[in-house]
């Protein structure tokens, strides 16, 4: 074979394999971004989440503070609860972001999430009607039922947070 023969023919596959180089390496580098985009948007979606999470929480200790009390102020108690209601709007929102961000182990936590804060307002609202009715029968146990509740909110929180954690890749 020829010398410039061969010369041309290393040139073609030494091109063809510089070519087929940069065609893997674009792909991983495009996957790589990918992967960060969707990481970012993750990331953003669950902290919204938490944030509302956290300002309905605070909000709810407050009607529950205001519903502790012997002889509650009916008038506050229902101005904390309207206040509470728009803040768990938001929360509804936000989860639903985190529904269609994912993955599938975040979104059972979340479901976990409103189950536990549904309980617990299911506890809050009930001390307010009672509250309403002058009825404070039960407001002891419904105390003692709500620290019970809170705590299970408390603790599927902190599941989410360790799900969304792991889910970004922030195990340490």
């Amino acid at each position: 074979m020829d010398a410039g023969i061969a010369a041309l023919l290393g040139a073609a596959v030494g091109s063809l394999a510089t070519l087929g180089a940069a065609v893997v390496n674009g792909r991983a580098q495009a996957r790589s971004q990918h992967d960060q985009w969707r990481r970012q948007h993750r990331r953003s979606a669950y902290a919204a989440y938490l944030s509302a999470l956290h300002d309905r929480d605070i909000a709810m200790d407050a009607v529950l503070d205001a519903l502790r009390s012997d002889v509650p102020d009916l008038s506050d108690v229902d101005e904390k609860v309207r206040h509470f209601i728009a803040l768990a709007r938001e929360v509804h929102r936000a989860v639903e972001v985190v529904i269609l961000e994912g993955p599938a182990p975040v979104v059972e936590v979340a479901e976990r999430v409103t189950r536990a804060s549904g309980g617990l307002s299911l506890v809050m609202r009930r001390m307010a009607s009672n509250a309403r009715a002058g009825d404070a029968t039960h407001r002891d146990e419904d105390v003692a039922l709500a620290v019970d509740r809170e705590r299970a909110l408390h603790e599927a929180v902190k599941d989410f947070r360790l799900a969304a954690r792991a889910t970004l890749g922030n195990t340490d």
